[in-house]
Parts: structure tokens; sequence; C-alpha cells
């Protein structure tokens, strides 16, 4: 069987290359796990792909395309679906993808043999293939509700998480690095990577017990986190960097930090090694202390994400009680980092409800007093998104527009103005990363 994981072109957003290392996984462990099958990987969501392109792909001819879908990515879809009709006829499509977990009624309306409902796009995939390969159609399939010959689907079978041992992890060749580096060019769009270097993203961890209501990973992934082991983790990012000239690490991972004896132990494992890599990862403030920073710092991290949202007291009141930060705890933590050389990068949410105009000027001059990176976005509560949504309104939760009536017009423009105006600072943390290229980026 000839399968094609697919990305669609579209352009994006905000880019995390994190967010686009399903299509890559899924199709290593298909590779690894599934018999007879032929699997090709293509990410076109980079600003790397043009619609004739991807057609010089889909003519070759494929039994099964899996379409992966995103938060504020499916503007392309019915597009894509009608090239892959008319150009690799006898596919079945499937979708998989953080929207269609959120929303799979959303993907009933679209020409689709079969969507991803809940559970790791890995799983899903590998049993709708079993599906299609056995006689018992009525069965429900793992995660994946399938569509009957009357235009109907069928109920999504229960989805079990995939222990992090039997993640298969990318396979670096296929993924377009190089069209990732230039999106992160401009340090000022705010995007995640570091400007001038080639990133490796080596995810680590899959779920998060901190339970913010508007995040989409415990629903999607768990509430119980599943990690990589150390010497794993460290095999891979060995074996990456001699195959490409990568620059710095990406830890992949909602929460980071969250299991302190594991992250001391990579951090001692790198240090053994003379710390040869720099890099980054994402956690909270309240799983972050003051030994552990100074290790991390001695480890080659040259950057720490946090989710502060906010210092404002009554928008702070709709967090989970660990995500509290005060200015003074801010301040303290800033310190640390100051002293351990790590840049700390602090992602911050406009238009939380009960926030004010005053209250998110004095957090950003918080953050700029304190000499650290500040990443916004609009507030998007994706817990509001509901079955009856079409696309164009799912389409809204895009972390730029407000998706609901809060707040109102007075203070949204005020927000827009926040958001989409340029700072005067952007990072200089790529100098403190040795080059291991001449070639730029760009």
């Amino acid at each position: 069987m000839n399968i094609l994981c697919l990305i669609p072109p579209h352009v994006p957003s905000y880019f995390n290359a994190g967010h686009h290392l399903s299509v890559f996984m899924t199709g290593a462990y298909l590779r690894a796990r599934a018999k007879g099958v032929q699997v090709s990987c293509l990410d076109g969501a980079a600003l790397n792909m043009t619609w004739r392109a991807l057609g010089e792909v889909l003519i070759q001819g494929f039994d099964l395309v899996v379409l992966v879908n995103d938060f504020d990515a499916t503007d392309t879809f019915e597009r894509t679906i009608a090239y892959i009709r008319a150009l690799s006829p006898r596919a079945r499509i499937l979708t998989v993808g953080r929207l269609s977990c959120r929303l799979p009624n959303l993907f009933f309306t679209l020409d689709l043999d079969a969507v991803h409902c809940s559970g790791d796009p890995e799983t899903a995939v590998t049993s709708y293939l079993d599906h299609l390969a056995t006689s018992e159609k009525n069965a429900h399939v793992s995660g994946v509700a399938v569509r009957h010959p009357d235009g109907s689907f069928s109920p999504a079978g229960a989805a079990h998480p995939l222990p992090p041992g039997e993640w298969i992890l990318p396979d670096i060749t296929e993924i377009p690095h190089e069209a990732y580096s230039r999106l992160y060019l401009d340090d000022l769009h705010k995007f995640c990577g570091i400007p001038e270097r080639l990133e490796l993203v080596v995810p680590v961890a899959r779920g998060c017990p901190v339970g913010c209501e508007f995040c989409d990973v415990p629903p999607l992934q768990g509430s119980t986190e599943r990690r990589l082991s150390v010497a794993r983790t460290l095999a891979y990012i060995s074996d990456s960097f001699q195959k490409k000239p990568f620059e710095y690490v990406s830890f992949y991972a909602p929460t980071f930090t969250l299991k302190k004896g594991w992250v001391h132990e990579l951090c001692r494992e790198m240090i053994a090694l003379g710390s040869p890599w720099p890099w980054k990862c994402v956690t909270v403030a309240h799983h972050l202390d003051r030994e552990m920073i100074a290790l991390m710092g001695q480890a080659g991290c040259v950057r720490i994400s946090i989710g502060i949202e906010t210092l404002e007291p009554i928008p702070m009141t709709g967090l989970p009680k660990i995500k509290h930060t005060s200015k003074e705890t801010f301040d303290t933590l800033a310190g640390w980092c100051r002293t351990a050389g790590i840049e700390l990068n602090c992602f911050m949410i406009l238009g939380l409800p009960g926030d004010t105009l005053d209250g998110v000027r004095a957090t950003m001059e918080a953050v700029g007093a304190a000499g650290a990176r500040l990443r916004t976005s609009i507030y998007t509560p994706y817990q509001l998104m509901n079955a009856s949504m079409d696309h164009r309104a799912a389409a809204g939760f895009n972390r730029h527009l407000f998706a609901t009536d809060h707040p109102g017009d007075q203070e949204r423009s005020a927000y827009y103005r926040m958001f989409f105006g340029r700072d005067s600072q952007p990072t200089a943390v790529m100098n403190r990363i040795p080059r291991r290229q001449e070639a730029t980026h760009g």
C-alpha cells in the first residue's frame, strides 16, 4: 500500500515546527509497525509548496492519504481534497490532527473517508489500516469515525494513549528544516524559533496536568504526561547532529520541567558530555527553582519559555493556581535566569477575562524591565468551540483575532495594536549559539 502523510499548503498564522512533527512521526510509525506499506511524508505548510508541486506528488498515485489538520489550518482543505480525488482517485482520505479531535463533526461535512476523533495520530492511522484489511466493516475503529456507503459516519471506538516507548522519532531527512528557518528569520514576528540558527525539534513529552481551561493539550493528549527516556532523547540528538548541521535543540513538551528528576538526569548527562548542544524548552514558573535553572544553564540551555499569561490579580483567578505568578515571584525567576545566562521568554495573553489595558501594560513593562523576551497572543478560548461551528467559525480561533464578543470594541482595538505592533527588542540569543555552517538560513 502506498501512503502519503500530508500537511497541505496553507499560510500559517503562527509557526512552531513542533506542531508539524505529527506528520513525520506518523509516517515513521507506519514504516516501523505496518506491513507492506510504502510511506511518503510531506509538509507543505511552511510557505514552501505550490499547488503545482502538490499535484506533481499526487499524480504518482496513492492508496491512502493521511491529511493532517490543525487549528487555523484548514482553509485549504477542500481544495486539497479536490486535488487528491482528481489526481489519486483510488486513495482513501483519513484526516488526523488537533482540530478533528476537538470538532470531529466539522470534518464530517467534507469529502473524507475517515476522521480522527481521539487518541494519538499514529494509532488512529494503524487502526484504520487494520479496518481496511478486515471484512468486519461494522466494527468501531479505535479513535476514528469511518464513513458508511450512505454518507453517515460510524462512532469512533475507544482510543488508548501510545506509550512513549512505542513512539518512533522523525526521520530528519524528510523535514524541510531550511524552510522552517526562513520563517524564523524575522524575530519580531514572535514565532518560536531562533533566527539564523538551524533547529532540531525533539518531541520528548505529550500530555499535561496543569489544566489551563483554554489549553488544547489535556483534551487531546491527556492530563497524564508521557515522556521519552533520557537515554533515547540523547541518542536521537547525537545521531541527528551527526547527520545534519543543526545548531540548537528545541525540546517539544507542554511542561518540560514537570518531572524534576528527569530534567536533572538529562542535564547531568549533557554536562558529562561537555554540554555540546545549545537548547531551549517551555515550562511553567511553578516547576522551576534556582538550582534547576542553574543546572539547566550549565547543561547548555539558552532559553526558557514560560506562560506567565498575566501578572494582573483579577484575570489570574481564571488560571490554575500553579499558574498564579506575582510580580515579585516573576522578578526573582527572571534574576535566576539572568544569573544562569538563560534568556527568559514570556508568553502573555491579551484579553483574558477580567484584564484591563492598564494591567496588560504593567505586565508588558515588567517583562521588559526584567530583560525578558515577550511573546503575546490574543485570548482564544478553545473550550468554547462546539459541534455547531462551521469551518469559518472554527478558523476564527486563531490566536490572532478575538473569536467571541469579549472584549469590547475599544479594548479590542487597543489589544490588536499591542499584538500586531512590532516591538523594538528582537532576541540576541543566537549570539550564544555557535554556527556550524556558513550558509545563511534565508
